[in-house]
């Protein structure tokens, strides 16, 4: 008889250096949740993190796995998880554990399983400023080495602060992400100055929900699409609002319905952004399967971190590279 596979759930935290600010608050640690799906002495691997903003906490995450363990037991696959689960934080860490155990199984990659056409490539990550005064944010921009800065954005004192960070790294990329904080009036009002200051992309400028002011308005920098990005039924909703969607697996559920979403969204005519939780590297190395051709990776987590897991992902100043089996996948 096939042995049966077991499932276990299990909380982590990592310490933040420092602290991670956004417009909505702040944190000092990331809270992580880990699923693992064992079978025949191979082990699959996956980590999420709840998110209070779509009304995720990790008790509610836990149970929701723990849940699913006589389906897992049963043999549950990732297509089948697509059906017992909503997306989510705790759809994505069984599903990427579903993938990990799917490559150890096969003994093959999990880049050959999803389809793609080469080995992935080593990416270019942003990495995060978190929002502060203006001068705090500049010296941060001065102190990293990063070609490819994301401001955190709060509000009013914005321009200021990109002026900051511009004049600080003046040959860096930049991307704004204000994490619903703007109004329309605002975002008018800054995104000419930000053109002119070399932003790539404003996110998630208004709340999501408002997304429909933003019809008919010709921003001069691209707008991206973040809490109001979702799943795949995501993709066809926001055209004609958003350059540029990000697509996170937490939001998704899982690597698996991200490449649907991917393949839509790229067929619809978006660029996309593939973004990340603060988390560990485990939550990052399918992230990184996923990014392969997209605009922006915005998958620095581990960064942000005060000390990450081990193995952990590579990554060389602003490059993070693909994940090593014994990490994922």
């Amino acid at each position: 008889m096939p042995s049966q596979r077991r499932l276990s759930v299990r909380r982590e935290v990592f310490p933040i250096r420092g602290a991670f600010r956004i417009s909505r608050g702040s944190k000092t640690a990331a809270e992580v949740v880990v699923a693992e799906v064992e079978e025949g002495g191979l082990l699959g691997r996956g980590e999420c993190v709840p998110y209070a903003r779509y009304g995720e906490t990790v008790p509610a995450v836990i149970e929701a796995l723990e849940s699913m363990a006589g389906a897992v037991a049963g043999g549950l696959d990732r297509e089948a998880l697509r059906a017992r689960m909503a997306p989510g934080a705790a759809r994505n860490a069984l599903d990427c554990a579903l993938w990990d155990l799917e490559a150890k199984r096969a003994g093959r990659p999990a880049w050959k399983l999803a389809g793609l056409e080469r080995a992935p490539r080593p990416l270019v990550t942003c990495y995060t400023l978190s929002v502060d005064e203006p001068a705090a944010m500049a010296e941060a921009a001065r102190a990293t080495p990063h070609p490819l800065l994301k401001m955190k954005l709060t509000g009013e004192g914005d321009l200021e602060r990109v002026r900051a960070v511009r004049g600080a790294a003046p040959t860096a990329r930049l991307v704004v992400d204000a994490n619903e904080a703007w109004t329309l009036e605002q975002l008018q009002r800054f995104a000419p100055a930000f053109a002119e200051l070399g932003v790539e992309m404003i996110e998630q400028p208004l709340p999501a929900g408002r997304d429909e002011e933003l019809r008919g308005y010709r921003s001069p920098v691209p707008l991206g699409a973040d809490e109001s990005c979702h799943g795949i039924d995501s993709v066809e909703r926001l055209k004609g609002l958003y350059a540029v969607l990000n697509v996170k697996l937490d939001k998704t559920g899982g690597l698996t319905e991200a490449l649907l979403m991917k393949r839509a969204a790229e067929a619809a005519g978006f660029d996309l952004m593939v973004g990340c939780m603060v988390a560990s590297s485990l939550a990052m190395a399918p992230a990184v399967l996923l990014a392969q051709g997209a605009r922006f990776a915005d998958l620095d987590g581990p960064l942000l971190l005060a000390e990450d897991r081990d193995p952990a992902l590579r990554y060389d100043g602003a490059l993070v590279h693909p994940p090593a089996p014994e990490l994922w996948g």
